[in-house]
C-alpha cells in the first residue's frame, strides 16, 4: 500500500499543486462552522446562526458546479483568481455585517456570497489528477488520496475554528478560514503548467458539453446528496447522543471515529487493484454504508458506539472514491471538472439537508430518531444506485470532434475553435 501511494506522489510535478491546494482546501470544513460559532456570538440564536450557515452551503452546492463548468471552458486560473478574491470580501463583510448586528438579510446575502464563492479546488485537483494520469492503474490511487484529504480537512477544520472562535474571538474562525482560503487559491493558480487541457468546442460540435446531460451523473449526484444527509445526520444526532449520556465533550471524538475509519478504509481501499467494475462496487459499497448505519439508533452506551461508527465509517471513503472513478470514465474531458464539482456540492446540500431534518426529529425524540434518518439516507443512497447501474456503465468512446488546446499563461486567440499560436501543453507526463 505504502509503495503505490509513494508511487502517485512520485507523480511528476503533483507537488506543484498538492501544496497550494492543501493550503486552500484545509478551511473548507471551516466556513460552515465559523459561521454558526460567529452568528450565534452576535445573535444569541442557534436557529439564525444555523439557518445563515445553510444559505452558505446551498449557494456553495448550486454555485459550484457552474464555476466548473466556466473552468472546463475558460480554464482553472480565470475562474480560482476571481473567485478567491469574491470569497474574501464576502466573508470580510459577513464578519462585519455580524459585529455591527446589521439586519438579517444582509448576513444571509452576505453568507451565500461566500458559500457560491469558495474555489473547487478538491473538484479541479481530480481534475488535474485524472488529466495526469489518463488511462493509469494509479488514477484510483489518486481519488483515494484526494478523499483521504477531504477526510483529514473535516477532522481538522472543524476543530481549529472552534478553538479560534472561543479562545481567540468569534470571528477568528473565519478570519484564518478566508486567508486560507484566498492565499492557498492564489498559490493554486499559479500552477497552470500541470492544469488539465481546456477542450474548445466548434459551432459544429454544439450543443457544449454538460455533465448532467449523463444520466450516470445525475445518479451519481443524487447518490452524493444521500452521502451528505449521512453526514449531517451523523454530525447532529452524535452531538445529541453525547448530550445524552452526560458527556458532551465527547461528541467531537466520536464523529473523529467516523472520520477515523473512513480514512482509513479509503488508504487501504486506493492502494487495491480492483477487478469488479466501478459501478459493481459502488453497489457494493453503498450496501455496506447501509448495514454499517442500520444499529446507530439503538446503541445505548459510548462502549457499543465506538466501534459501530468505526465500522460505519469504513465504507464512505470507498463509496466516494468509487464515484469520482466513475465519474472520469463516464464524463468528457470537456465536462470533467464540472461533473467532479456536481459530487462535491451534492455533499455539501446533502449535508445541509441531512443536519436541518435530523436536527428538528432529535430535538422531538432524541438522537435515535436523528440515526434513522442516517440511514434512511444509506437505504435511499442504495436504492438509487441499484436502480442506475445501467447509467454508471460507461459507454464506448464518442466519435465527436473535438478541438483540445493547452491552457497556457500566454493569451490563446481561437478562430472558428481553431487555437492560432498555442504553446504546448507544460505538464511532465
Amino acid at each position: 500500500m505504502i509503495s503505490t501511494y509513494s508511487s502517485l506522489l512520485r507523480t511528476p510535478s503533483a507537488w506543484r499543486f498538492l501544496l497550494p491546494a492543501l493550503i486552500a482546501r484545509m478551511p473548507y470544513a471551516m466556513l460552515g462552522l465559523g459561521i454558526v460559532l460567529l452568528v450565534k456570538h452576535t445573535t444569541g440564536s442557534y436557529g439564525t446562526a444555523g439557518a445563515v450557515s445553510a444559505a452558505a452551503a446551498v449557494a456553495l452546492a448550486f454555485a459550484g458546479p457552474q464555476t466548473g463548468r466556466l473552468a472546463d471552458r475558460f480554464g482553472q486560473a480565470a475562474v480560482v483568481i476571481p473567485g478567491a478574491l469574491t470569497h474574501g470580501a464576502a466573508v470580510a463583510a459577513l464578519i462585519v455585517a455580524a459585529l455591527a448586528h446589521a439586519p438579517l438579510w444582509l448576513l444571509f446575502g452576505t453568507a451565500a456570497l461566500a458559500g457560491a464563492s469558495v474555489p473547487q479546488i478538491g473538484s479541479m485537483v481530480r481534475a488535474r489528477w485524472a488529466a495526469h494520469l489518463e488511462k493509469s492503474p494509479l488514477l484510483p490511487t489518486a481519488f483515494a488520496f484526494e478523499s483521504v484529504t477531504d477526510e483529514f480537512t473535516f477532522v481538522v477544520g472543524p476543530v481549529v475554528a472552534t478553538f479560534l472562535a472561543t479562545g481567540v474571538h468569534p470571528a477568528a474562525g473565519l478570519i484564518v478560514e478566508a486567508v486560507l482560503t484566498v492565499g492557498g487559491s492564489l498559490l493554486f493558480a499559479m500552477q497552470r503548467g500541470t492544469a488539465p487541457r481546456r477542450v474548445v468546442r466548434t459551432a459544429a460540435d454544439a450543443p457544449r458539453v454538460s455533465a448532467l446531460r449523463i444520466g450516470g451523473v445525475r445518479v451519481l449526484v443524487v447518490a452524493f446528496v444521500c452521502i451528505g444527509a449521512i453526514f449531517g445526520t451523523v454530525q447532529v444526532s452524535v452531538t445529541a447522543f453525547a448530550e445524552e449520556i452526560g458527556k458532551p465533550g465527547l461528541a467531537g471524538a466520536l464523529y473523529a471515529v467516523f472520520a477515523g475509519g473512513s480514512l482509513i478504509a479509503g488508504a487501504v481501499y486506493g492502494a487495491v487493484a480492483w477487478r469488479r467494475s466501478a459501478h459493481h462496487r459502488m453497489l457494493v459499497t453503498f450496501a455496506l454504508l447501509a448495514l454499517g448505519t442500520a444499529p446507530l439508533w439503538a446503541i445505548p452506551n459510548v462502549g457499543i458506539m465506538v466501534p459501530v461508527a468505526l465500522l460505519c465509517g469504513l465504507a464512505i471513503a470507498p463509496t466516494l472514491i468509487t464515484g469520482f472513478t466513475l465519474v472520469d470514465t463516464l464524463v468528457p474531458a470537456a465536462a470533467k471538472t464540472e461533473a467532479f464539482t456536481w459530487l462535491t456540492g451534492a455533499i455539501g446540500l446533502g449535508l445541509a439537508l441531512g443536519s436541518t431534518l435530523s436536527g428538528m426529529l432529535t430535538d422531538a425524540r432524541g438522537s435515535g430518531a436523528g440515526f434513522v434518518l442516517t440511514l434512511a439516507a444509506a437505504g435511499i443512497g442504495f436504492l438509487v444506485v441499484l436502480a442506475g447501474q445501467r447509467l454508471l456503465t460507461p459507454e464506448p468512446k464518442s466519435s465527436t470532434r473535438v478541438n483540445v488546446t493547452p491552457v497556457t499563461p500566454a493569451t490563446e486567440t481561437v478562430v472558428d475553435g481553431t487555437p492560432v499560436n498555442a504553446a504546448p501543453l507544460a505538464l511532465d507526463r
